[in-house]
């Protein structure tokens, strides 16, 4: 299992950013959203 998921989301996010800029808001708000529930212990990855 993936353990350390934000790095591989950061790059996937990022290159998807670089192919259609108007995904940013979305993309981040879920990168936010995904990190902060692995913070807070509500979403385990392994």
């Amino acid at each position: 299992m993936i353990r350390n998921i934000t790095p591989l989301m950061s790059l996937i996010f990022g290159i998807l950013i670089l192919m259609n800029p108007k995904l940013l808001s979305v993309l981040v708000a879920i990168y936010l959203i995904v990190t902060g529930l692995i913070g807070l212990g509500v979403l385990k990855l392994g």
